[in-house]
């Protein structure tokens, strides 16, 4: 029995070493299928468009604002502001934004270049579910 408990004990120390790992990995920012390294400052544009209309937060397991729409040519940056991990994954079958999981504090762009309407989810937390509409 002790031998079982101690087992049970080293399981549960090297899952929080490696959740611990995880968490300091360095801020990443992906755009399209490439990614660099960032820091945690938030992107900023220098556009003369509100940032509010191609910025998208994630927090409280849901995209922020759920719907925007942009111009064809628009890059729309999501910035997980929350406490776990969360992906933005297109799921209608169209060339929509595929990231690769966001820690805390990261982020990640995708220019959309095509007008129409793409629905995207958190593929970890497939109930988390946004929508950009891209015009002309």
């Amino acid at each position: 029995m002790k031998k079982i408990v101690a087992g049970i004990v080293v399981i549960i120390i090297i899952g929080v070493v490696l959740l611990t790992i995880g968490q300091k990995s360095t801020k990443t920012t992906t755009t399209g299928d490439t990614m660099s390294g960032m820091n945690n400052a938030p992107s900023q544009s220098s556009s003369t468009t509100p940032a509010a209309t191609n910025s998208v937060v994630i927090s409280n397991f849901s995209f922020s604002p759920a719907s925007i729409t942009v111009k064809k040519g628009t890059t729309v940056t999501w910035t997980n502001k929350d406490s776990t991990a969360h992906t933005v994954t297109e799921n209608d079958g169209k060339d929509g934004p595929k990231s690769t999981t966001l820690n805390p504090g990261q982020n990640y762009s995708f220019t959309f270049n095509a007008a129409g309407s793409f629905a995207y989810i958190c593929s970890i937390h497939p109930n988390m579910t946004g929508t950009v509409t891209v015009t002309e």
